[in-house]
């Protein structure tokens, strides 16, 4: 190997042994995560922290919690790989003071702490907030699927079961109309070709039967559906048409500016239109601003989520969702009449007005229905409606709901800056977690899961936006 560099005699004696701290640079990411977990309060945030005098001493917390977070920032979540890293890796040496705990302290750890965990994500929002990373109070808002760890054949729905039973019913006339053809041919031909459709027959019948047992548990869920291998974990439809997962809806509001996951949660739910106000406070809970702008996409619209939010000086950007069936009929839609507050009247577009008639209540939500008298002898009529009168409902808080669509006409942009803003994170996240996304199950473990990988992944956005050395300032300071 002459004439190329030359590496160290692995059998030579060194004198003054050294130090781990020197295979450490000052500006290494562990460096900060050391300090940023040292100076947290591990039992105010509910890690235990005292040992029990029982024999052997258990590993602090700190040193296991350090453990978790550099495995999640380095991609290595498996506590049985983080065993094998603490013996091997450096960077861990030097962050544990060379401990290797074995895999099942490490597993139970995150079993056992998901609260605790939670709280440190919160440290670390706060610790943003101290360094005023949440001055503008924008956040972008959305929900995508993350697939758990069960099986599509392993997660039954009403619809998948009587999909199911048909098919192994079409199976079962098959086979035996093939048994009855097998009955005309040559007896040696016939007898092995019976005997093997019979007992296809037979495991149909057996699963049949596993099926129509697995249908009464699927009956007694509160949703109708069951899940063998998470029994957390639920169908859920995606982008696509006619595509689906089994997985969780995990819901995540990101600050606008420095794109940093200021709040998260995991949900069994495939639609996001309840999750709005819920995402909204607690993004404005977290940030400590005493009022919010909140983007969202068109799946979050409800009237309900709109008035919460208004409520709680939270001021939404979110599409209205055009599902009414009127103008792919060729008639005019709501939009084409026109409100009047002084009058509370609405105007027609052949220029009639459309007067209150009586209050109702639906799905417990009051609403108020409006018409007039001139629709039979108007000369739009073919154009307005099929019926008698064209009449137009209007829910009593529908003032906010035109307040917040005017606001959007006004600043179409924010629905941009939602895209840029909320659904990179969303990549990124998934392209670590691999596939499938969750290992744990089921929901409880499932979310601490998804606790960590935001802790990192906002660690990083951090390093990224202040670096190293003044993040460890920032955070001794």
């Amino acid at each position: 190997m002459s004439g190329f560099i030359q590496g160290d005699d692995r059998h030579q004696t060194i004198l003054f042994p050294e130090r781990l701290d020197d295979y450490i640079a000052e500006d290494n990411a562990v460096r900060v995560l050391d300090v940023f977990v040292d100076d947290l309060d591990l039992s105010e945030l509910g890690f235990k922290t005292h040992s029990e005098n029982t024999g052997r001493p258990a590993s602090h917390p700190t040193i296991l919690l350090k453990l978790y977070v550099y495995g999640y920032l380095n991609r290595v979540p498996s506590s049985r790989r983080l065993e094998r890293e603490a013996h091997r890796n450096v960077e861990l040496m030097w962050l544990t003071g060379r401990l290797a705990p074995d895999f099942k302290t490490i597993a139970d750890f995150r079993k056992n702490n998901g609260q605790a965990i939670r709280l440190v994500c919160r440290e670390f929002i706060m610790l943003c907030k101290k360094l005023n990373l949440f001055a503008e109070a924008f956040v972008a808002i959305d929900g995508s699927k993350f697939k758990a760890v069960n099986n599509r054949d392993r997660n039954f729905t009403k619809a998948k079961m009587q999909r199911r039973l048909q098919q192994i019913a079409e199976s079962l006339e098959r086979y035996l109309s093939q048994i009855a053809s097998a009955d005309r041919q040559e007896a040696a031909v016939a007898t092995d070709k019976t005997q093997r459709l019979k007992d296809k027959i037979a495991a149909l019948k057996t699963e049949m039967a596993r099926l129509q047992t697995l249908e009464v548990q699927m009956s007694q869920k509160p949703d109708q559906q069951l899940s063998l291998t998470d029994p957390d974990a639920r169908s859920m439809a995606t982008s696509g048409r006619g595509t689906g997962m089994v997985g969780y809806n995990v819901q995540t509001a990101v600050e606008a500016t420095h794109h940093l996951i200021v709040s998260h949660e995991v949900t069994k739910v495939g639609h996001d239109r309840h999750q709005l106000h819920h995402m909204a406070q607690q993004a404005k809970e977290a940030m400590g601003a005493e009022a919010l702008a909140v983007v969202a996409d068109r799946g979050y619209f409800k009237g309900e989520e709109i008035l919460a939010c208004e409520q709680s000086q939270i001021t939404t950007y979110v599409p209205k969702p055009q599902t009414a069936g009127s103008p792919k009929k060729g008639l005019f839609s709501k939009r084409d009449f026109i409100y009047h507050v002084e009058d509370d009247e609405y105007e027609c577009p052949a220029g009639e007005r459309l007067i209150w008639r009586f209050e109702t209540q639906e799905k417990g939500v009051t609403l108020y229905k409006y018409w007039s008298s001139h629709c039979p002898n108007c000369a739009m009529k073919s154009q307005c409606t099929t019926g008698t009168y064209r009449r137009v409902t209007r829910w009593e808080h529908e003032a906010v709901l035109e307040a917040a669509e005017a606001r959007l006409d006004q600043d179409p942009e924010r629905i941009r800056t939602r895209r840029e803003t909320v659904e990179h994170p969303f990549g990124t996240l998934k392209s670590w977690m691999g596939y499938p996304h969750f290992q744990p199950k089921p929901l409880k473990h499932v979310s601490t899961e998804m606790r960590l990988h935001v802790l990192a992944y906002n660690f990083k956005r951090m390093l990224a936006i202040l670096g190293v050395k003044p993040l460890l300032t920032a955070i001794q300071a």
